[in-house]
């Protein structure tokens, strides 16, 4: 395929006068074309196409329809037929009424090229410089940013029968390039095991069979690795497939004197690191409170002015066992790289740390507007106990004063940087054993109090967060980041945020970038419309309540 580069034409005469027939109060796509004009050209694109071959479709109409995809939450196929049959979607893309379209699969290439050549991101890009050049996105205004779970397009898996999946998938995939030397290496129980598709109720039910099952997968699995290995067949190692089953055999299993032996839980190594299905290697499983999910995180960041629409201004995806408090950084020096950084930044608790909030204004200029988490010391938690906000901390001395008023003896660095504290304030036995304050200051027999410390600014700048956080300022500041639930909802009902399309993280990152543009169109139109904002939904009983 090659691009020949075309300007964008008007809208045929008689696509525009059937459009308007029978839209006679327009809609959407009319307005879109209409307020926007085309989004995209040719030129935008021009680097994912060779000079040389065959004429492909225009791309700036697959990137207008891989977003219309999105907004209305269709497959290729019905995207494709609604090109081909709907007037609304000819007269957005200026195509005349009599155009038969393109087949399907169009559009799966046009993704694989924006991927191939990492431009995944140029669908939001321009679509925020448009907007930026019409005053729609205030410089340097307010933004929040909050993150959802996303489930992989795979089936979870307990590790029974995740291993015998993996060995499954690999020979499936050897059927397939060695056929005949499969067939003279695998014994009629292979056949009968691997297949069909292993399911947790066609497994034995005792723990004693399970084990037992395990470990006859597991010698299957080294049997074929082994024959790979001493046959020399250097296609076959270089297989995806392959590569997977070493990975999960050596997560799953350990070898001892030249056989394998099913590993225990607590031999397993660290869960985040675990390959959970052999059909996507980079979803992993995670948990947030009450929720469990296999797959990935996408945090979205959208303006929330009040003056201008709410618009999505940045997307990230990661891994699903990425924490919040990695994130911020990236998504501020995104925005940088875009001119798109916010004055105050609205985020939740799990954005936020004592060295975000100390070294952020600094890197970026932008203030972090949301709640630090509690001290999670007893002292804290009980209400009645000396946390570290009741004692002063004199940095210049290094002395900490106790709230029965006595000094620390010693100022020591922090023998155990897990905890995150940097110094280590402990004061004397002689004036912590009698002190009739020891029972709400420290629950240890004998040893004394010991204070641990961040650095000076960091902890300074935790102990003033906590404090502004109760109070009715930052209260009413911080309401306005709720609104980024709403836009999480929206993603998910209208565009199907909530389960990937595709398999892998470079797919669903251009899902997500795709859906982001979307959402950004359909707020579009309703501020064109004057459409208001949706409030809050609420039970008939709850409304009750509310009007009494």
């Amino acid at each position: 395929m090659s691009l020949q580069l075309h300007p964008i034409g008007p809208i045929p005469e008689e696509t525009e006068r059937v459009a308007r027939s029978a839209f006679p109060k327009s809609n959407i796509y009319l307005r879109l074309r209409d307020e926007l004009g085309a989004i995209y050209d040719d030129q935008t694109f021009a680097s994912l196409y060779p000079s040389r071959g065959q004429s492909a479709f225009s791309p700036w109409r697959l990137a207008m329809i891989t977003v219309m995809q999105f907004a209305e939450n269709l497959s290729d196929r019905q995207a494709a037929d609604a090109v081909r049959g709907r007037i609304d979607w000819k007269y957005l893309l200026g195509l005349p009424l009599t155009d038969s379209g393109f087949d399907h699969t169009v559009l799966s290439e046009f993704r694989f090229r924006l991927i191939a050549d990492k431009s995944e991101g140029l669908l939001l890009d321009t679509l925020l410089d448009r907007l930026r050049s019409l005053e729609l996105i205030k410089p340097r205004g307010r933004q929040r940013t909050d993150s959802t779970h996303v489930l992989a397009a795979v089936r979870r898996l307990n590790r029974l029968e995740r291993v015998g999946e993996t060995l499954r998938a690999v020979l499936n995939d050897i059927a397939v390039e060695a056929p005949q030397w499969l067939q003279a290496l695998a014994t009629a129980e292979w056949y009968d095991r691997y297949s069909g598709r292993v399911e947790n109720y066609r497994l034995p039910k005792t723990d004693a069979a399970r084990e037992q099952l395990a470990s006859t997968i597991g010698g299957d699995g080294r049997k074929l690795l082994l024959a790979i290995d001493t046959m020399g067949i250097p296609e076959l190692a270089k297989l995806p497939a392959v590569r997977m089953l070493r990975q999960v055999w050596a997560e799953q299993y350990i070898e001892e004197n030249g056989q394998i032996r099913w590993r225990e839980v607590k031999e397993m190594p660290a869960p985040a690191s675990l390959i959970s299905s052999p059909y996507d290697s980079e979803a992993r499983y995670s948990k947030k409170r009450e929720t469990t999910w296999v797959g990935y995180k996408v945090h979205l960041t959208e303006t929330c002015d009040p003056e201008t629409p709410h618009l999505i201004t940045n997307t990230e995806t990661t891994l699903a066992t990425v924490p919040d408090d990695n994130m911020l950084k990236t998504v501020h020096q995104s925005l940088k790289d875009h001119d798109l950084l916010p004055a105050e930044h609205l985020v939740d608790k799990g954005y936020t740390d004592a060295r975000m909030l100390a070294d952020n204004p600094r890197d970026y200029g932008v203030t972090i507007v949301g709640p630090v988490a509690d001290d999670p010391s007893w002292q804290a938690r009980s209400g009645e106990g000396f946390d570290k906000s009741a004692f002063a901390v004199d940095w210049d001395r290094q002395i900490v004063t106790c709230p029965g008023d006595k000094q620390s003896i010693s100022w020591l660095p922090n023998t155990y940087p897990k905890n995150g504290a940097v110094f280590e304030a402990r004061f004397s036995a002689k004036d912590c054993t009698p002190c009739p304050l020891r029972p709400k200051c420290t629950k240890a027999k004998r040893e004394p109090r010991i204070i641990g410390l961040q650095s000076r600014q960091h902890h300074e700048t935790l102990q003033t967060a906590r404090q502004h956080q109760t109070t009715e300022d930052f209260k009413q500041s911080y309401a306005a980041r709720a609104g980024i639930e709403g836009t999480h909802e929206q993603a998910i009902r209208r565009c199907g945020l909530r389960r990937c399309r595709y398999i892998g993280l470079p797919k669903t990152r251009l899902q997500h970038v795709a859906t982001a543009v979307a959402i950004n169109l359909v707020r579009m139109d309703a501020w064109w419309t004057s459409t208001p904002r949706a409030k809050t939904r609420c039970s008939h009983f709850e409304a009750l309540r509310r009007a009494a």
